[in-house]
Order: structure tokens, then sequence, then C-alpha cells
């Protein structure tokens, strides 16, 4: 299977979830097993030999891709989910997205120094998101920390906000 067979999977749908936006739906490659097998393929070849040792999804589509990949690679896998969503203590960050505010946390024990950490996303846009969990991540001190992503939109220019020592990796660029 070749990249252009997994950007033919995915599919846009224009003003979703509020007018002006248009979503990129990985759901449609997803519901795939041929795409999600080759998809998991591609993102252990990519992290395999980087030592990872915890995998953190961001919710909700970094959940699906995630946990597959912590597995795969022998790491766990972190959460970080919307507010009152986790039972424990919690480290928080508020970030501006596209179209508005939100705030994601992680649990206060989830992360130690000696974690090599791999932050987990479907899609790189503004980079509001990811550049929120990029900084939750860093308060734990981790020895290394990569970024990656199914699906990046360019024009956005999504990259320039993320932290510029940390290696960033998309699949697919759109």
């Amino acid at each position: 299977m070749s990249i252009e067979k997994l950007k033919s999977s995915l599919r846009t749908v224009p003003d979703f979830p509020v007018k002006g936006i248009l979503f990129w739906d990985v759901t449609t490659m997803f519901k795939n097993a041929e795409c999600l097998k080759e998809l998991e393929d591609i993102l252990y070849d990519l992290y395999k030999d980087k030592g990872i040792t915890k995998v953190v999804g961001l919710e909700s589509r970094g959940y699906v891709m995630g946990p597959a990949l912590a597995v795969r690679l022998g790491a766990g896998f972190v959460m970080a989910r919307k507010p009152g969503k986790l039972p424990a203590e919690v480290y928080r960050e508020t970030y501006d997205k596209e179209y508005g505010h939100d705030t994601i946390e992680i649990h206060v024990d989830a992360i130690t120094p000696d974690d090599v950490v791999l932050i987990h996303d479907d899609l790189l846009a503004t980079g509001g998101t990811v550049a929120a969990a990029a900084r939750l991540v860093n308060q734990f001190h981790p020895a290394a920390t990569y970024i990656n992503f199914i699906i990046e939109i360019e024009e956005l220019n999504g990259r320039a906000f993320l932290p510029g020592d940390v290696e960033v990796t998309s699949v697919l660029k759109v």
C-alpha cells in the first residue's frame, strides 16, 4: 500500500466542527483494516529504534493508534484528556485552537524523568493542542520527547508553534 492510497482513504468534511473549517476525517482510514495495518507498520518503523517508553495520546483520535503503537513498541500509554475526565491529580494546560480555547490534562504520575515520550495525535493543523501537550510533557522533564501526527495540514504551519528541539514527523502531508 502507498502513502497515496492512505491519503485517498481520508474524507474531508466542510464546515465541521464550525463554519469555515475543513475537517480531515481519519475514521474512514481507521475502518479499513488494510489501511489501519499499514499505518501501524509505518508508525512502528518510525519509532522502533528511538527507545520510546511512553506514548501520550491526545483525546480523542490519538487514542486509536497511540495504544496500538505503545503495545508494539513495548511502551506504556498515557492519556491526555479534557478537564475532569482523569480521576487523580493532574497537570493542566490551556491553549488556543483555530475555533476557540480548550484545556488538556495528564496525571501527575504518568511520566518519569527516565521516560522517552512520543506524543501522538491524528492531525497537526494550527499546533495549539500538541503545543499544549508538549508543555505538559515537559513538566515531567523526560529524557527525550518526539511528536507524531497521522496528517499534517502544511499550509496552516502548525510546526512553527512546536518546540524546536523536538523531532516532529507526519505520515501524511496535505
